[in-house]
């Protein structure tokens, strides 16, 4: 049985919560693992057979517990953001699942980390890029960690019904933007072809236009 360990779910129904509800939709078999902040919103998770905890992603006994509950052969996800700490998160639960056996994990940052710095506008940089410096650390701890991996830096995220047309692209400068659940099932479907390889591939919708 397939276990997801994912750190990054809020009630917000960002990409991971999208990617916690997909997953109970697509393949119900799997077992399904979260870490989140709010008590009551865990509890509604557990309405939906999502095994889901509360803390922080910084509390490293913490989610040390949770990568010995989820077991060696789990696939740990983080959707993490924010401008601070983002770093300092993502290095705990890469450092955990280390020591605890973990073998891969899918890093969702942003377009812009890592070699596509380049790529951002001035005010893209001014804007998030304080946020976007804080991802690419996380990039690279992973990158020079034990495990195997899979990086996706998905446009600007939006909401909308899923469009199945949001595609990876692998060193080439791309724009655009992606709906959240669009993103997610690529996630899930990364997983369910293992496909981690390594690799940190650019994630748009080229059906999407960009308006400025």
């Amino acid at each position: 049985m397939q276990t997801l360990l994912i750190f990054g779910v809020s009630p917000k129904q960002g990409t991971g919560y999208q990617i916690a509800h997909l997953t109970k939709q697509y393949y119900p078999q799997w077992r399904c693992i979260v870490l989140v902040r709010d008590a009551n919103f865990a509890k509604q998770l557990a309405n939906q057979g999502i095994e889901a905890h509360v803390g922080d992603a910084t509390d490293c006994e913490l989610v040390k517990k949770l990568c010995e509950l989820a077991g060696c052969e789990a696939t740990i996800i983080s959707t993490l953001g924010g401008e601070t700490g983002n770093y300092s998160a993502q290095r705990v639960i890469i450092d955990c699942a280390e020591q605890t056996g973990i073998k891969q994990m899918i890093l969702v940052t942003s377009l812009g980390c890592g070699d596509s710095w380049g790529t951002l506008s001035e005010r893209a940089k001014q804007a998030f890029g304080h946020a976007v410096r804080e991802k690419s650390l996380a990039e690279v701890w992973l990158q020079t960690s034990k495990l195997n991996f899979l990086i996706l830096r998905p446009g600007g995220l939006r909401d909308g019904e899923m469009t199945q047309k949001a595609k990876c692209y692998y060193q080439q400068e791309v724009h655009g933007f992606i709906y959240r659940t669009d993103l997610a099932k690529i996630v899930i479907d990364k997983i369910a072809n293992q496909q981690i390889d390594d690799h940190a591939y650019s994630v748009v919708d080229p059906s999407l236009k960009i308006t400025y």
